[in-house]
This record gives C-alpha cells, sequence and structure tokens, in this order.
C-alpha cells in the first residue's frame, strides 16, 4: 500500500531563530524543538534534562487524600490488603509496583491477585472478590483497571471490602462507588497531566503514600524501570510526566536491571559476559530504548496472560534472586514462542478471510469474527490486520459463551467513539482512542457489526484511509554532522508525542554495494546524494526488496527515514532506518 508522504507544517521563524540563537545550534535543529512546542531556552533545557523534580504533586490528583489515607488506616489497624491488576503489561507492572513498595509497610499483611483472562476475563471480577473476601482481605487497591465497574463495586460493597481504584482509562457517565477512584481523565479531576499508564497512577498513589509517611522519595523512584515498561508497552504518550518517568526508568534498567528483566534480556542477546575481578558478570552491548522495552520486554510480560497466567509474570518482576528469574524467564520466553505461533497462523487465517470475502475486503472497516481463535493474540492480529489493510479493526472470538474482541485504529479516527456508539448493544467495553476491548452477546454480533461499520462509513474521510508518513524536515547528507547526531540523540526518549524525527533526503543513488537480503524482501543500502560523491551512508529498508533492480539500475529516488545507531559484532555504526521509498519519475 502506498503510503502519503506529508510535511510538517513550517515553525514560527521567529521561534526558531530565537532557540538557534539561545542554544547555539542549527536551524534545522531549532524546527525540531519548535515541532515539538518549545519555544523557549528553558522548556529547552526541561526537555533536553528531564528532572524528577518537576513531577507534579500527587496531592493535585482527585481522591489521592482519601486513597493514601485509607491506606494508612489499613497499615496502623493492621488490615490485610489485596493489590488487584489486569494481565497486561501494564497491569502486571503496576502490581509489581504496588506490591513490592507497601511491602515493606505490610510486610505478610499484602499480597496480589491478576484475574486469569479465561476464566474471569478483564477487570475486577466477582471470582476476584470473593477471593478478597474468603481470605479476609478488607481493602483492594485496583490498578489498570475499574473505572467502569459499577455493578462489581457494589457487589464488593455489599461484602464490606473497600476499593481504591487506580486507572488511566476513560471513564464512562457514572463512576463506581469505591472508597477513591484515581484516574486523571475524570472531568472533575484537575490533575494537570492526563496521560500516565496505569503503572503511572500507581507511581503516583505511593509517591503521596511516602510523603504522607515521611518515607525519602528516593525509595519509590527505585520502580521507575516497570514505569518505563509500562509506559512503552501501553504506548501512551511520551511529554510531559510520562518523559521525566520514562527518562529515568530507561536509565534504571540500562545501568542495574532487576533480575526478572534481567532474565528477560538474556533471551534477546543484548548482553555479554566480562570478566572483571575473576567475577564473570552480564555487560549490555548498547544502550536500551523505548522501542526495545515494547519489542523485547513487553511481549514476554504479556505473553504469560496471553497464554497461562499473568501472575507469573507479576512473580517474575518481583524475583530477587537470579536463579529464581532466569527459570520465570525461561518459562514465559516458552509461552512467547508458543505465541508467536498461535499470533502467525490467526493473522494468516484472518488475512485470507479478508482476501475472499470482496464485501470485506473493500470496506473500510474490519469486524472479523472466528469462535476458534485464541482469545490472548486477538490483540496482536487486530494490530497486524490494521497495518496491512489500514482501516478500524475488530477481531473477535468466542470465551466462556461470551464473544470478546480487541479493536485497533489508525490515525485521527477515534474507535472508542464507534464502539461508545454501540453501547447498548455490548456487555463491556473500554479502552482509548485507538485501541479497545469489548464483549457482547453472540445474538447481538450481526447487530454491532452493522452498527459499527455503518458508524465508520459516516464518519471516517478518504484521505485517512490512505497510510501517512509525517515528515519532519528535508535534510541533505552533508547536514549530517557529529554535533547534529549527538544533539539529536538527546531528543530521545522517543515513543508517541515524541516520535523519532523522520527526515526526506532527494536525488539518492545507489553506490553499488546496495543489496537485496532476506530472500529478496528487505535491502541494505548504501546510498549518496547525486553530486556528493565522497559521502554515503548505510541504510536498511524493511519490506522494499521489490525496489532492488530499480535502485541498482540507477535511477535516483528520494527517501523518507530515521537516523539510528546500528550495533553488530561490538560496533556502532550510524545507519539510515528507510521508511519508504520514491523514485523522483
Amino acid at each position: 500500500m502506498e503510503s502519503r508522504w506529508v510535511v510538517k507544517e513550517k515553525s514560527d521563524e521567529r521561534v526558531v531563530k530565537h532557540l538557534s540563537e539561545v542554544l547555539s545550534i542549527e536551524k534545522k535543529l531549532a524546527i525540531l524543538l519548535a515541532q515539538r512546542g518549545i519555544t523557549t531556552y528553558d522548556e529547552a533545557k526541561d526537555f533536553f534534562r528531564p528532572d524528577l523534580s518537576q513531577l507534579h504533586n500527587p496531592f493535585l490528583m482527585k481522591d489521592m487524600d482519601t486513597a493514601v489515607d485509607r491506606i494508612i488506616a489499613a497499615y496502623h489497624s493492621n488490615e490485610k490488603v489485596l493489590v488487584y491488576g489486569d494481565y497486561d503489561v501494564d497491569g502486571t507492572t503496576a502490581v509489581a509496583l504496588v506490591y513490592l513498595y507497601l511491602k515493606k509497610f505490610f510486610k505478610k499483611r499484602i499480597e496480589f491477585y491478576i484475574p486469569d483472562r479465561y476464566q474471569e476475563g478483564y477487570g475486577i471480577s466477582k471470582k476476584g472478590i470473593d477471593h478478597a473476601a474468603e481470605h479476609g482481605f478488607n481493602l483492594v487497591i485496583v490498578l489498570d483497571c475499574g473505572i467502569k465497574a459499577i455493578e462489581r463495586i457494589q457487589y464488593a460493597n455489599e461484602k464490606k471490602i473497600d476499593f481504591i481504584i487506580c486507572d488511566h482509562h476513560r471513564p464512562g457517565d457514572e463512576l463506581p462507588n469505591a472508597i477513591a477512584v484515581l484516574d486523571s481523565k475524570r472531568e472533575d479531576c484537575n490533575y494537570p497531566f492526563k496521560e500516565l499508564s496505569g503503572c503511572g497512577v500507581g507511581f503516583k498513589l505511593i509517591s503521596a503514600f511516602a510523603l504522607k509517611m515521611n518515607d525519602p522519595i528516593e525509595s519509590v523512584y527505585e520502580y521507575l524501570d516497570l514505569v518505563a515498561i509500562s509506559i512503552a508497552a501501553d504506548i501512551v504518550p511520551i511529554t510531559g510526566e510520562n518523559r521525566i518517568l520514562a527518562y529515568y526508568g530507561l536509565r534504571a534498567i540500562n545501568k542495574n536491571p532487576r533480575p526478572g528483566i534481567e532474565a528477560v534480556l538474556h533471551h534477546v542477546n543484548v548482553f555479554r559476559r566480562e570478566e572483571e575481578d575473576e567475577n564473570e558478570q552480564n555487560v549490555l552491548t548498547r544502550e536500551l530504548t523505548i522501542s526495545d522495552l515494547v519489542f523485547m520486554i513487553g511481549p514476554r510480560i504479556n505473553a504469560a496472560g496471553r497464554i497461562e497466567k499473568a501472575s507469573d509474570s507479576v512473580r517474575l518482576l518481583l524475583a530477587d534472586k537470579k536463579s529464581h528469574a532466569e527459570k520465570l524467564a525461561q518459562s514465559i520466553n516458552d509461552l512467547n514462542n508458543t505465541r508467536r505461533e498461535f499470533d502467525t497462523q490467526i493473522t494468516e487465517e484472518a488475512s485470507l478471510m479478508i482476501y475472499n470475502d470482496t464485501q470485506l475486503l473493500q470496506a473500510k472497516s474490519t469486524v472479523i469474527f472466528n469462535e476458534n481463535w485464541h482469545k490472548g493474540v486477538i490483540g496482536i492480529v487486530a494490530s497486524r490486520l490494521t497495518d496491512s489493510y489500514y482501516r478500524p479493526t475488530i477481531v473477535l472470538t468466542r470465551s466462556n459463551g461470551v464473544i470478546t474482541g480487541s479493536a485497533r485504529s489508525i490515525k485521527n479516527f477515534d474507535i472508542y467513539d464507534a464502539i461508545d456508539h454501540c453501547s447498548d448493544l455490548l456487555l463491556h467495553f473500554g479502552g482509548h482512542k485507538y485501541a479497545a476491548g469489548l464483549s457482547l452477546l453472540p445474538e447481538n454480533l450481526e447487530a454491532f457489526k452493522q452498527r459499527f461499520n455503518d458508524y465508520v462509513e459516516k464518519h471516517i474521510e478518504e484521505t485517512m484511509l490512505v497510510p501517512e508518513i509525517e515528515i519532519d524536515l528535508e535534510l541533505n547528507f552533508s547536514d549530517i554532522t557529529p554535533k547534529f547526531l549527538r544533539i539529536l540523540k538527546q531528543f530521545a526518549p522517543f515513543g508517541p508525542g515524541n516520535m523519532s524525527p523522520t527526515f526526506k533526503t532527494t536525488n539518492i543513488v545507489d553506490t553499488g554495494q546496495s543489496r537485496a537480503v532476506g530472500n529478496h524482501k528487505h535491502l541494505k543500502l548504501t546510498v549518496r546524494q547525486n553530486w556528493n560523491i565522497a559521502e554515503s551512508f548505510a541504510g536498511i529498508a524493511f519490506h522494499k526488496g521489490d525496489f532492488y533492480e530499480k535502485i541498482r539500475s540507477g535511477q535516483p529516488f528520494s527517501i523518507c527515514y530515521h537516523i539510528e545507531e546500528n550495533e553488530w559484532q561490538g560496533k556502532v555504526n550510524l545507519q539510515l532506518n528507510v521508511k519508504d521509498i520514491k523514485f523522483e519519475n
């Protein structure tokens, strides 16, 4: 599918000139800053030098006082506390974070609980509440779910169990009648930053508890690695507080990963063994990025909950002994391999269904159902189908007599609103603008499909159905100097809201050294600009092997790309990660 290249609107020349002068940087770097809403020296300083002192006071969040007072009351009255969380990466990291910190105070009076994806489904379950009642837990802290659990909280209230809800999903019209509901997306919440992850909300809770208990705030910062993983895996914007949390969390992972994370990383070959003082130690071969957390760590933590029990992922994150962590990581890595097999098989089956159905193939949305598909991977399949067909997509399967599904969207289309339009046909739904989950009775499936598709047909624009590559600015290869690269590197961590800049360079030609690799699916490029014989750059272009013959013929072309560092056999080299290629005639 051919993509549209869209160059970002020009930034205010006065702002660019000012930033260039006060920061002593070249104009093109100043443009990149201005595009990110940075207009002054102080804003640039905060961007390039994130500091934990810039975090907001956690007590600015609605209900935070009430939540902390209830936990303190439980501490003083020797009550038992249950930490309850969703089974995905955000939920399991949040549970590990809150459990680890509060365990210092509650000792043996604290436990955690992760609902079974297949037996209990998403969110607060009746079984989970019954478990709390049967085991004497008077207080339950819920993380990364619960914002719509109206009936479940009523059931808990009848059993005299207090709930504190920590969520970051969009609330419905009514809030659960819990002791406290922490969610900055509440309409009556004036917390300045609205895009925390579920683990991020948990971090604010323990930060507030630490302040109230006069525990050094540095003791809370020990868990920023978990927050960073949640931010990466849940694809929340890496702006504002999330940028600060991700920056320091990444630094902790690179400097001294906790045993569970180190054990996971052994399965992705980013460590080498070094001997120091006659002892072997593990050393990272390169600095890990947000992208590494997304693709290396996230899927493995997720795999336990997708295939078996997410509680194993929490145990991995809690592990304090390397031997225990390595055993859990091996088991989880095996589950991830199984997950990959399911993912590949179901994606192929779903693609074949679309390809063989003319109506589905030509539609502006995809709603696809197979009762035999594995519930644990339908979210991944929905993402893959969205990438392939580029339209709002819902993948559905059957579990315990109910149809359950995952939804993914494309740029500028709010799939949460589209599902909300069908809410009377659903048992449950929740999520974000670009990703959501839902469940419904089998007898409502056809009506849901029709209404959802009609909504998309009415509200989506044709231009939205063409993949768009947004280009930050145009560069000549001569612009890519050591100083440019040194400053560009400080724009990280990259992610939503602060994506790695996409550059465009025109009049590119092959040096004669480019080649097709991976059964001719991909390209390893060595290219230069037509007028500059001396300066060439290496590049990788995944899934662009079809361009090989035309590139080899010497025809000039344009590329859009990210600038990256590539590590190979202990050496780090500059590489252009080419996202698209267009020939100039």
